[in-house]
């Protein structure tokens, strides 16, 4: 008797019950009885829907470990507030080390009626180094002592954007291996129990001997794609590694992704690079946003890249870095995705699919950014977030969530691409809109984009408790997952 049965399975919403035998990590699909017995396992799951396993294409992994251990700044509605809520850790914080840095993450700053400085922070906790970090991983604040203690006392509000902000971002991250590798597998448990099977590391500058490390050490939750940064890439291209490699003894569950390099910043630090000013930057040197690489430098890292067997993962938010990094795939023809995708030209919508590049979104960030990008993108939101102009163009779409900026649920993105709306207000431009069956085509494996599950799939799995065709905004962002599996193997388990 081998592999196991799992009875009565919905693959299809307007198609009968199927049973679906999983052995040997694949899996066989039979009508409904006709599966026959000689199986260790018989699983009954009544009807349930069973989709392949989702995916989040775009993820900073450790960065999404460590926020449970870091101050909560999401709800700060000003400087002035999250300063208050730094003053009230301080204050109810054991005793520690002075020299000890106080790591707060989630505050947005855009629409904000103060602006964060240092001294507003030293008024909180002067004597400890304070490290701010904001929502989208793109500035980081400062007091005084934080500004000393990473080398930055020259700056004059505290306020680091980009590579300075990346720079401190990186070294509050730091920690021991067995601590971070311990939080790592607290977050890739409640990945697979939103119904996880993979991720796209983005984790700079590389994480794949951590990847390696965690799963030898018993971390086989997710399947992981790491990707590269400019600063490592000497390195993947020395042991002879390309895009797609599994790596030697993960038992396929590590595998090398792709090259990524950033051309801009972001909406609500105002650094993504724009055709027009930001209306709070009008008149400074950097109105615009700011642009981190020329079309130039970026088309010569990618056809490196491409020379190496490497695609290209561009990030790529405000209409000008995407009409730069559309630009630099048509130059050197590398194969790839730009992540983000944020606000278009409307005549580079078409360019993705004529380039085959992914579009790699992150929807949850469109109600994240609606009245940000209302404010900073005035007259320009019909094309931010052009989710169906994509699909209609014949790009493809793949889902992440960019985690930490928004949770690692993939249930979020999903929902927010079909509904664009999480609150009482109406949908925000209705007609970027896509069905449920693109939203969940889009969360799928590398690749696949069909939910259909055939004869022969490897038995990447997840098992719901609703039925995501008929469910109310509410319902389809709270998805109710019974379990998913990774090749044959549970991930996740719960209700049956």
């Amino acid at each position: 008797m081998t592999g196991f049965l799992l009875r009565r399975s919905r693959l299809d919403p307007q198609q009968p019950l199927q049973d679906l035998v999983v052995a040997g990590g694949m899996i066989s699909v039979r009508r409904d009885g006709e599966a026959g017995s000689d199986h260790t396992d018989v699983i009954d799951i009544a009807g349930r829907f069973v989709l392949p396993g989702l995916w989040d294409r775009h993820v900073h992994f450790d960065q999404w470990a460590q926020v449970s251990a870091r101050v909560d700044l999401s709800s700060a509605d000003s400087a002035s507030e999250a300063a208050r809520v730094v003053a009230t850790h301080v204050a109810g914080r054991a005793e520690v080390p002075v020299d000890a840095p106080i790591v707060g993450y989630g505050f947005r700053d855009a629409l904000w009626p103060d602006r964060p400085r240092r001294e507003v922070l030293d008024a909180a906790c002067a004597a400890i180094p304070v490290v701010l970090i904001s929502g989208d991983l793109h500035s980081a604040w400062l007091n005084t002592a934080a500004l000393r203690r990473f080398g930055h006392t020259g700056n004059p509000t505290g306020l680091l954007r980009e590579e300075a902000a990346m720079q401190v971002i990186g070294e509050v991250g730091r920690a021991a291996d067995e601590v971070v590798d311990s939080w790592c597998l607290a977050a890739s448990r409640a990945a697979a129990a939103r119904g996880v099977v993979g991720i796209v590391d983005m984790e700079r500058p590389w994480s794949l001997d951590a990847w390696r490390r965690r799963i030898d050490g018993g971390n086989r939750s997710l399947r992981i794609v790491s990707a590269v940064w400019p600063e490592r890439f000497a390195d993947a291209v020395a042991q002879r590694l390309h895009t797609g490699d599994a790596v030697d003894g993960s038992d396929g569950l590590l595998t090398v992704g792709p090259l990524k390099i950033i051309t801009d910043g972001s909406l609500n630090t105002r650094t993504a690079y724009c055709h027009d000013p930001y209306p709070s930057e009008a008149g400074t040197t950097e109105q615009r946003g700011i642009l981190l690489v020329a079309v130039d430098e970026l088309s010569r890292l990618m056809a490196r890249a491409s020379d190496a067997d490497f695609d290209c993962a561009v990030h790529a938010i405000g209409d000008a870095a995407n009409a730069f990094a559309l630009q630099a795939f048509g130059r050197t023809g590398a194969r790839g995705s730009i992540e983000h995708a944020q606000l278009l030209d409307d005549a580079d919508v078409a360019r993705f699919a004529d380039l085959g590049l992914i579009a790699s979104v992150q929807p949850e960030h469109a109600l994240d950014d609606r009245d940000v990008a209302d404010h900073h993108w005035a007259g320009r939101t019909r094309r931010a977030f052009p989710l169906r102009s994509l699909l209609d163009a014949g790009a493809t779409l793949s889902f992440g969530s960019d985690a930490p900026v928004a949770p690692l649920d993939p249930w979020l993105a999903i929902a927010a691409a079909v509904h664009r709306t999480r609150d009482q207000r109406p949908s925000w431009h209705a007609e970027q809109e896509i069905t449920i069956a693109e939203a969940l085509g889009a969360s799928m494996p590398p690749g696949r984009g069909s939910i259909a599950i055939r004869d022969g799939d490897t038995a990447d799995l997840v098992i719901l408790d609703g039925d995501p065709f008929t469910a109310d905004p509410r319902a389809l962002r709270t998805m109710p997952v019974a379990a998913t599996m990774i090749a044959g193997s549970w991930t996740h388990r719960s209700g049956f």
